[in-house]
């Protein structure tokens, strides 16, 4: 379209926003298809811009800007501007083109009603105005709402430059409302997209939008059946004033419903219409005047939690293992690389091995705007390859002993591949073979796959076997404590870390240390001291050996590993500084009940079952190892994706390195040199990192998988405070201590209940001190259950909100037998 200084709103549509902005954009989009919005007019940004040429006032807010002054003093500027006279011409043209009686002036700012960022209430909207001065005076208005603080705030939050911040203004006849209020296509609570909820209240919306009523509150279906409904208060009524602007009085005292039937049924059709034109949920304004339904507003909502699932069996049951590795959202470079082509082309390879075919990325992790919105448990698909997949297990759990697969000369190739990438500096290396560099990281993830493929069965077996001959000699419930206590890679990282805990206990000057400050602030210490280089030395050895564990999840390549965040492994330290609780033996246990079974008596029968146990735990500690050294494969791919973002950040693509991960693989594979980016190019990038920064922020708080439906509650027992899997067994009293991710495992005190919503490897040092554990996530074959019961803690896994409900210092009793925690009070009662 040929740009001009004013317009009607069907000369604007929904690819406008540079002109019309976003709110402007969309009303003229909605104009344009025959939706009921009130006529009216955009003064687009081109005005804005002229005045600020015209008069002087671009270069005074660009000195104000430079010198770090606040909103205030720029709106000052625009309350003493001498609108040029051909602008104030085209307002008062555009005002009497509306028949010069009463409008609403309504900002319509370039970053606002997007998806991700709806700036609701960020800049200024003037109900009611009346006259060509009035009009004009509440433009010059709107143009300096552009830099209230909120709105100056807000866009330092969305990462939109200041110099970027442009303005129109739409002007419209106003709608004498005798009820309004505001609409969502879909549940906004809940996600569910076949509901429509409507907020409705006498008056204009305004009391609706501005919190100052209680409207009544609807829940329609998506044809406009009521399925739930709350009367509002009606405290206020907000009506169009007879000489300009707005007035309240007191809300009507009828009790009956703000809407009926017919207008809930016209309703819901305008939100399914509106929705379906721009193709995702909506956040309407609406009003009834004079029995006619008019559309304000329409904009994405924001916010918006995924679709509730609906989970079968099968899914409840491995859903515990997914939530536990997804306790985060992943980036898209997370799922476009290390996942895509790492961890879950694994799975892939290991399913695909036996006929199984594997849930892809997007199945499993569905995307809005680039973005991850959800965890989808998976459901492997059987196909006729699978009918021979007891056949080849069998054949491979004969070949393929698992105690003695570092043998196996795959594992020695995969160390050499590892070696070999750690060798290059990612710095010295032109882009391309930087992300040579990546891929040969993913390269060098296969072979961990192709070992797993082999060895994998040679787990299975002897597990399915021990469970069997349990459940004849009628003890199955021993069968999680007799495979505990496997030498593990892992177990090897715990006994270093005690030694290196053992050293400060030994060094009153390195206990003062470790006890006196925070972990950086250590850090720094330990670098800098010459009393302390003995110490630091063998953190150093210690970070070499194991620094490649990962510290949120194996499947996130953006979440530092230990050698990158030292200060968690100095945290891990200071929990184990107290006095160390001596670990119940439940292996030992459960062994030695076993053994007193009559039919252990036979010495063939015993030699047998024996091996059995020692097959099955070493294909436990087959399962462990082999996800230690295939997180060998993230430092030198950590380096590679951070060497890339260093250069973008050069290239002024970036903010900072790390931003990297809102970018997908294939995106920076695109890229023929950082350096060489046209400016277009680099503005496209930039504005994908932003636009995907907003959208994660956007789903802050909202899970990926919410507790309350793969963990369906079940009636809790009297006087228990959270219930779950019970995971390990035995009974414990302590303190709760919530750690809620690799920040806080300094704060874990020897004998306190540690209360989690994960775990994950690099946690285990934390159950040599913890009293009992109580987890949100997870199932009896989970990690942290797996742990507790080496350690001989009691465990109950899979509560959904023992994070939520348990308070830190609060005293419990966790039984891990039954997985219930109760307050210690309560057998007193």
């Amino acid at each position: 379209m040929t740009e001009k200084i004013t317009g009607a709103l069907a000369d604007f549509g929904a690819e406008d926003v540079p002109q019309a902005g976003g709110k402007g954009a969309s009303l003229g989009e909605l104009v344009r298809h025959g939706f009921p919005v009130p006529p009216g007019v955009v003064l687009p940004t081109s005005a804005y811009e002229a005045v600020l040429a015209e008069t002087g006032l671009g270069r005074r807010l660009k000195q104000l800007l430079e010198s770090g002054s606040d909103g205030s003093r720029i709106r000052d500027l625009f309350a003493n501007i001498a609108v040029p006279e051909r602008i104030r011409a085209d307002i008062a043209a555009a005002y009497a083109s509306l028949g010069a009686g009463p409008v609403a002036v309504r900002s319509s700012a370039t970053a606002e009603d997007q998806a991700g960022a709806a700036f609701a209430g960020q800049h200024d909207t003037f109900l009611n105005v009346i006259g060509e001065e009035a009009v004009l005076a509440a433009v010059t208005d709107c143009w300096a709402s552009l830099w209230t603080e909120r709105a100056i705030a807000y866009r330092e939050r969305e990462g939109i430059e200041p110099r970027e911040a442009t303005i129109a203004v739409v002007i419209q006849k106003m709608v004498p409302a005798d009820t309004a209020g505001v609409m969502f296509s879909a549940n906004p609570v809940t996600g569910e997209r076949g509901e429509i909820v409507v907020d409705a209240s006498p008056g204009l919306g305004e009391a609706v939008v501005s919190g100052r009523v209680t409207p009544d509150h609807y829940v329609l279906d998506g044809s406009g059946r009521v399925r739930a409904f709350t009367p509002g208060s009606r405290e206020v009524a907000i009506r169009a004033a007879a000489a300009g602007g707005t007035q309240e009085s007191a809300g009507p005292d009828s009790a009956g419903p703000a809407l009926n039937g017919r207008q809930l049924t016209e309703l819901a059709q305008l939100a399914r219409r509106v929705q379906d034109h721009f193709g995702r949920p909506q956040d309407m304004e609406w009003a009834i005047a004079g029995g006619h339904l008019y559309l304000l507003q329409a904009r994405p909502m924001t916010a918006l939690p995924p679709q509730p699932l609906r989970l079968s069996r099968f899914q409840r049951l491995v859903g515990p293992f997914f939530v536990e590795m997804f306790q985060e959202r992943p980036y898209p470079l997370d799922v476009s690389g290390w996942m895509q082509r790492g961890i879950l082309a694994m799975l892939h390879g290991m399913a695909g091995s036996v006929g199984v075919v594997f849930p892809s990325v997007e199945q499993i992790l569905p995307e809005e705007d680039g973005v991850v919105v959800q965890l989808v448990p998976p459901v492997p698909r059987p196909t006729l390859r699978t009918l021979g997949a007891p056949l080849l297990v069998a054949r491979r759990a004969r070949q393929f002993d698992p105690a003695r697969w570092t043998e196996d000369r795959r594992f020695a190739a995969f160390l050499e591949s590892v070696r070999r990438l750690n060798d290059e500096d990612p710095q010295s290396l032109p882009w391309r073979e930087v992300i040579a560099l990546a891929d040969g990281s993913f390269d060098a993830m296969r072979g961990i796959t192709e070992l797993r493929k082999s060895y994998l069965p040679g787990v299975f077996v002897p597990l399915l076997k021990l469970r069997l001959m349990l459940l004849l000699l009628g003890k199955p419930r021993l069968a999680s404590a007799l495979i505990a206590g496997a030498e593990t890679r892992t177990s090897q990282a715990n006994r270093a870390l005690e030694a290196l805990a053992e050293r400060v206990r030994s060094s009153p000057n390195l206990a003062r240390a470790f006890t006196g400050q925070p972990p950086t602030e250590l850090l720094e210490q330990l670098e800098d001291q010459e009393e302390f280089r003995e110490f630091h030395a063998a953190f150093e050895a210690f970070l070499a050996e194991y620094g490649h564990r990962e510290t949120v999840s194996v499947v996130l390549s953006s979440a530092p590993t230990w050698s990158d965040a030292p200060e968690v492994v100095l945290g891990l330290i200071t929990s184990m500084l107290g006095e160390r609780r001596a670990a119940a033996d439940q292996t030992g246990a459960a062994l030695a009940e076993l053994l007193g079974h009559p039919a252990l008596r036979f010495r063939p029968v015993r030699r047998h079952l024996l091996s059995v146990v020692d097959a099955a735990k070493a294909g436990m500690a087959f399962r462990e190892d082999s996800h230690f050294y295939a997180t060998m494969v993230l430092p030198p791919l950590r380096r590679a994706l951070l060497e890339l973002g260093r250069r973008l950040c050069a290239a002024g693509v970036l903010a900072n390195p790390e931003e990297i991960h809102h970018l997908r693989y294939e995106e920076l594979s695109a890229i023929a040199d950082a350096g060489t980016l046209a400016a277009s190019e680099r503005d496209r990038y930039r504005r994908l990192v932003l636009d995907r920064a907003a959208k994660r922020r956007e789903l802050d708080g909202i899970p990926l998988l919410d507790p309350a439906v793969l963990f369906v509650p079940g009636r809790r027992p009297p006087g228990a405070l959270v219930s779950g899997v019970p995971a390990s067994r035995g009974q414990a009293t302590g303190e709760v201590r919530i750690i809620r991710g690799p920040a806080d495992f300094g704060l874990l005190r020897s004998g306190e209940v540690l209360v989690c919503p994960y775990t994950n490897p690099s946690w285990t040092p934390l159950f040599q001190r913890a009293v009992a554990v109580v987890v949100d996530a997870g199932g009896i074959g989970s990690h942290a259950a797996i742990v507790a019961r080496e350690y001989g803690i009691p465990a109950v896994m899979g509560t959904g909100s023992g994070t939520s409900v348990l308070r830190n210092g609060g005293l419990v009793r966790v039984d891990g037998t039954t997985g219930r925690v109760f307050p210690v009070d309560w057998d007193a009662r």
